[in-house]
């Protein structure tokens, strides 16, 4: 892969913002074929999409169509759909002290966005956040992670062969590259990545005022009470976890398990992911590796303590790591002190509900929040917590909802994307108030004769 000199990146940038004064992409005639054309180039593509996939992340075809690039195409869709109502001025309520003046909003692109994505969703989400860029206007200069170098070049070629490098374009390399990036001008940073990477883009961005959308991540607790429905939280927690191994911002990080159920969901978790991945996970074409022999070395690190009760097994010259389950962990283990980003459950033994949410509230708001039981319990728990967002009864399913706003809180994120937020997110929202000029009442002009009335008006 070759890596994008300091040179083009500079020319990119002036040639995008000269592209962007021309007016050109203000046109929802102009997105709506740039959204055409994109989703026709995914579908020409499927076949290179999933094979990058397979070999840089040894994710299925199945698995690639239902994480990566559905959610794209989907996406897609409702941006189609819906955009010429998004994008029309919205008239809203003018007080009665600004008579006889009206008042609306104008939704305006806000110029020229740096998207920069990981590894672990390489084509959704720099292609999911890409939808909202082109729904809203505005130019992209695209940066995908180099750890996932198949699937970079395969969206580079896609943007390529689509669109003009003035509107849309793909900058490839490593830190050095994310660092010159971060020294341009840009008119908003929409990054995905690891809070530490997302405290130097913030810090970037300050230079130039930049606002920034970032979607981060975090340790995201999973809770299951006495009284939920063990069979189903096993099921949808070994779902959740298992997918892409564990490599998924809002897999469930650790699970909370009440005393009196503990044992039996740790069992049955077990055997579903043994039902859905067979005895012989590492043979099974449905379960992922991890992403390099660094990733490998930190997580297997992380298996040292608690009691391993289920999987374990690992082999790095494949960089496999077995679904693990990790029994009698105590909150100052290594693998409670950061975010998992693998196949590793780390199970924590409670007795009241209040140990939980103690827990939860002193360390860092995590983007996604899983609670299995009754729903007038999960609605308490969720009023004394907070995350980014969650499920009640499942894990994963809110991201699959684009009527739903994505983000995080805190430390897992600043910013919200999917559907409409994402034609937010690229948008300016410019406040207009239209005064006719056919009266000119007085009373706001010194020397304010009538301040008394003023007064009661306003």
């Amino acid at each position: 892969m070759e890596t994008t000199s300091r040179e083009k990146i500079e020319r990119i940038v002036k040639n995008q913002r000269n592209f962007f004064n021309s007016q050109q992409t203000k046109s929802i005639n102009f997105r709506l074929n740039a959204l055409k054309k994109f989703k026709a180039v995914i579908l020409k593509n499927e076949q290179n999409i999933a094979d990058a996939l397979w070999n840089d992340l040894h994710k299925s075809a199945e698995e690639t169509y239902l994480t990566e690039t559905s959610i794209v195409l989907s996406e897609i869709d409702n941006h189609i759909k819906h955009l010429r109502k998004w994008a029309k001025p919205k008239r809203v309520k003018t007080p009665l002290h600004l008579f006889p003046s009206s008042s609306k909003i104008i939704y305006e692109p806000l110029g020229v966005a740096l998207i920069v994505a990981p590894w672990n969703y390489p084509f959704h989400l720099l292609m999911n956040s890409l939808v909202g860029a082109i729904s809203a206007g505005v130019c992209s200069i695209l940066k995908p992670s180099d750890y996932a170098k198949n699937i970079a070049l395969v969206m580079q070629q896609i943007i390529q062969d689509t669109f003009d490098s003035e509107y849309i374009d793909v900058v490839q390399g490593g830190r050095e590259v994310n660092t010159i990036l971060f020294e341009q001008k840009f008119d908003i940073i929409f990054f995905t990545g690891s809070p530490t990477v997302g405290k130097v883009v913030m810090r970037a961005a300050a230079e130039n005022l930049t606002p920034v959308v970032l979607e981060l991540g975090g340790k995201s607790p999973c809770i299951v009470d006495k009284d939920a429905n063990i069979d189903v939280a096993a099921k949808r927690i070994a779902w959740g976890k298992t997918i892409n191994a564990g490599q998924t911002c809002i897999a469930p990080d650790y699970l909370f398990a009440h005393r009196s159920i503990k044992n039996e969901l740790i069992g049955k978790i077990g055997k579903y992911i043994e039902e859905m991945l067979g005895k012989d996970i590492q043979g099974n074409k449905h379960f992922a590796r991890i992403i390099n022999d660094k990733a490998f070395d930190r997580i297997t690190g992380l298996m040292k303590h608690g009691d391993i009760i289920f999987g374990g097994k690992t082999n790095k010259n494949e960089r496999y790591i077995a679904p693990t389950i990790i029994d009698n962990v105590q909150p100052d283990y290594p693998i409670m002190g950061e975010e998992i980003f693998g196949p590793l459950l780390p199970v924590i033994t409670f007795e009241t509900i209040d140990e939980v949410v103690n827990y939860i509230n002193k360390n860092e708001k995590p983007l996604a929040f899983y609670y299995f039981g009754k729903n007038k319990n999960a609605e308490d728990v969720l009023a004394k917590t907070t995350s980014g967002g969650g499920c009640i009864n499942d894990t994963l399913m809110h991201i699959a909802n684009h009527k739903l706003p994505f983000g995080g809180v805190g430390n897992s994120g600043l910013g919200k994307y999917h559907g409409h937020e994402s034609f937010l997110a690229f948008s300016n929202q410019r406040a207009i108030v239209t005064t006719p000029t056919w009266i000119d009442i007085p009373l706001r002009y010194a020397p304010y004769k009538h301040f008394k009335l003023i007064k009661r008006i306003i």
